[in-house]
């Protein structure tokens, strides 16, 4: 007898089993004759096959080896013993000797006390175990690689199955069952702002291939190699956008999508799996389920998000293979497009001036479809779990990227209100575009200069679109995070020059890598931490890595070379930490200096106040700068201990309570005192309400998000003109106590 391995070849196994369940007979003997046939050909004295029951359970549906009576009687819990830890884990697991495992979990009734050897392999299906194959021996058997990749391809086809509907009914597969045509409002994320409301378009789902077992492997093989470098073909053709279709897009996120079509890792894991007997659009929705299960087991939400980019890339190779020819979809007048994610070629496949909105069932606010969707003013809600199981094609649906919120199937009253809201929005944009190259200047002559944050060269339009006087934020960290490698010195040094250059004689304060925390780089290894956001992260890794921040300094010097640089550090939590990195720009410049090469006419070099710590460490600190300024986000998250990507409390605590306000009027004071220029960055000098607040604390430059900037910067401009500052004041004791005794947040959004 073989001590492993199939005892007939791959394509013959699979065969067997299909011609199984093709069968005439009830489902309960066809399933027991595959497990019959699995058993036989994998040398196992034990084949078990269990499937998740709506409950989440996993029951054992048929087996060749252990005791019939547990058949429908034995039921785990998701991650109850080694079956449900497959089930967990989305992820085969092979033990020569499972009784000493910690998650073996004994049930009696199944009769495996003889069995050691435990070789079990999920059942995905759109990346969820929908069940687990297993076999088992009696002997310590180790199963080799090429028996895990049987068992593997044999789970694909047997999930395949399964979801048919021949032994599972369709409502056991899904997890939300709701109510089709009653109005219903969700809560999501807010992904790209605006708003916006037309008739639901169906991003299509996922091709699933007919036909699994190939007839002739090299023929296979042909098949992908030709349709690989199709996919290339058209992700080019999309990417290179003729006629200027792309004009303005985020350069940086096309070119991370186009190499993920190159990368060797996934191309190498299609031309195994057709190796295995596969027909080439089954080896895709292999690797496909794979890294579906592969993906949802990882930390990191930067890699996370990247599975979206490969899904897209399986459909699309689906497409080719199938002879699809590629090219813009037809849609209405006010499509709003639905999808669990896309890719960002998905996205630019629809025709721009018919998409209204964007809804997502899963994503980020850092996903490449959500910067796609940014850079082309389409506004986008995500996270939205199950949405596309609550709608139809033709459903009326509002995407309100403000808040954050979606109305499906809007009653008339809704729809009334948000076709006004609307009204009123564009005609103040109107009057927001008359202003735009308007100086903004208050009633009592305080000029207030208003600049934009960016971070990728697309923010770079928005300069002359807003009449921004500059940027007074650029994240550089975003070229980081839409890269697959370390950007090097010449990419880096690109960027920051391509800036300057576009901002002229505007001024633009760089601040340094700001990654860690929600940040991950996927190719920057870090050790995990059980809370990020207050680990090593942005200086902190800056001077623990010193050679990173130095690279990023000497490309900085070097693009501003003859004029003025602005370097800001980020997370700045005590006076010793500016003088450290400080001391690394003096090192960077004496580099250069030794070298002959030229150096900016003006450096000036500040920190970012973010970190409560500062508060008592201004007198110390801001001598040693050249200015400051004031990370509002991050300075009140830390202050009221709120995570302000967790919508359960980021809107809990108002901005504008006393403890926030007395913060920022001691910052602006001691600033006056030391004569130390200072801005405001962050969400709070994008709306109006909060600006007119900072502004009577006595903060004269504003820098906003670039989103905002588009709607908002107009509508700050025109209230600081009506604005008398000296007849301000910062709010008395008594609004003080009112304040503390309101039970819950003011939503101040004006």
């Amino acid at each position: 007898m073989p001590v492993g391995g199939l005892t007939t070849g791959p394509r013959n196994l699979l065969r067997q089993i299909r011609e199984a369940m093709a069968g005439a007979s009830p489902a309960q003997d066809r399933l027991d004759t595959v497990v019959r046939i699995i058993a036989q050909s994998m040398v196992a004295e034990v084949c078990s096959i269990y499937l998740r029951r709506a409950s989440g359970e996993l029951e054992l549906f048929a087996t060749q080896g252990l005791k019939r009576e547990a058949v429908h009687t034995t039921r785990l819990r998701p991650g109850e013993g080694l079956v449900g830890e497959v089930a967990r884990m989305a992820a085969p697991i092979s033990l020569s000797d499972a009784p000493s495992h910690p998650s073996f979990a004994y049930r009696p009734e199944t009769g495996e006390d003889p069995y050691h050897a435990f070789l079990g392999a999920p059942l995905l299906r759109g990346g969820r175990a929908i069940g687990v194959l297993v076999v088992q021996n009696r002997s310590e058997r180790r199963y080799d690689d090429e028996e895990v990749e049987d068992i593997q391809t044999i789970a694909m086809v047997l999930a395949e199955t399964v979801a048919s509907g021949e032994l599972l009914a369709q409502d056991e597969l899904r997890d939300i069952e709701v109510a089709p045509h009653r109005p219903e409002r969700l809560k999501g994320q807010r992904f790209a702002e605006g708003l916006a409301y037309g008739h639901v378009i169906l991003h299509e789902a996922p091709v699933a291939p007919e036909n699994l077992l190939a007839e002739n492997q090299q023929v296979e093989e042909i098949r992908l190699r030709e349709a690989l470098i199709g996919l290339k073909a058209n992700i080019d053709s999309i990417l290179d956008g003729g006629q200027g279709k792309l004009a303005g897009l985020p350069f940086e996120v096309l070119e991370t999508y186009r190499m993920f079509a190159d990368d060797r890792g996934w191309n190498r894991s299609l031309e195994e799996a057709v190796r295995t007997g596969l027909t080439a659009e089954a080896a895709v929705d292999r690797v496909r389920n794979e890294h579906r299960a592969r993906f949802a087991q990882a930390r990191d939400p930067y890699i996370k998000e990247r599975l979206h980019d490969f899904e897209d890339l399986a459909n699309r190779l689906l497409r080719v293979l199938a002879g699809d020819r590629p090219g813009e979809r037809d849609l209405p007048d006010d499509a709003i497009l639905v999808a669990r994610n896309l890719g960002p070629a998905d996205l630019l496949e629809y025709p721009r001036h018919k998409l209204r909105g964007l809804l997502l069932e899963e994503g980020s606010a850092a996903s490449h479809a959500a910067i796609v969707a940014r850079a082309l003013q389409i506004p986008c809600v995500g996270r939205i779990m199950g949405v596309r199981d609550r709608l139809s094609e033709g459903d009326l649906v509002i995407v309100d990227g403000e808040t954050g919120e979606t109305y499906l199937r809007p009653r008339p009253d809704m729809l009334a209100a948000v076709q006004s809201r609307m009204l009123v929005r564009s005609e103040r944009q109107a009057e927001f575009t008359k202003l735009r190259d308007v100086p903004a200047v208050t009633l009592d002559g305080t000029r207030i200069t208003v600049l934009t944050n960016a971070g990728l060269a697309v923010d770079l339009e928005n300069l002359d679109a807003t009449g921004a006087e500059g940027i007074g934020l650029f994240r550089t960290e975003f070229q980081f995070m839409v890269s697959e490698e370390l950007p090097r010195l010449t990419s880096q040094t690109a960027l920051y020059k391509l800036v300057l250059d576009t901002a002229g004689d505007r001024p633009v304060t760089f601040r340094t890598l700001d990654i860690g925390g929600d940040k991950v780089l996927p190719y920057l290894e870090t050790e995990r931490e059980e809370n990020p956001a207050l680990g090593r992260r942005a200086i902190r890794l800056g001077l623990d890595r010193p050679g990173l921040l130095r690279l990023q300094l000497r490309a900085l010097l070097t693009a501003a070379a003859g004029r003025e640089l602005r370097v800001m550090f980020p997370m700045i939590a005590t006076v010793d930490e500016f003088r450290a990195a400080r001391e690394l720009v003096d090192v960077e410049c004496a580099w250069a200096k030794r070298r002959g090469r030229a150096l900016p006419a003006l450096l000036r070099v500040g920190a970012m106040i973010e970190c409560p710590s500062l508060l008592w460490h201004l007198d110390a600190l801001l001598p040693l700068t050249d200015f400051v300024s004031v990370g509002t986000n991050d300075l009140f998250q830390y202050m009221f201990a709120a995570d302000r990507t967790n919508p359960l409390v980021s809107d809990r605590y108002d901005p504008l309570s006393p403890p926030a306000l007395r913060a920022l009027a001691e910052i602006q004071k001691k600033c006056a005192d030391t004569g130390t220029p200072v801005s405001v960055c962050g969400e709070l000098a994008g709306r109006p309400l909060e600006a007119f607040a900072l502004l009577t604390l006595g903060f004269t430059r504003l820098s906003a998000p670039v989103d905002r900037r588009k709607t908002r910067h107009g509508q700050s401009s025109r209230l600081l003109r009506r604005l008398d500052p000296g007849r301000a004041r910062i709010p008395g004791p008594e609004v003080e106590r009112h304040d503390l005794n309101r039970p819950g947040p003011t939503r101040r959004d004006a």
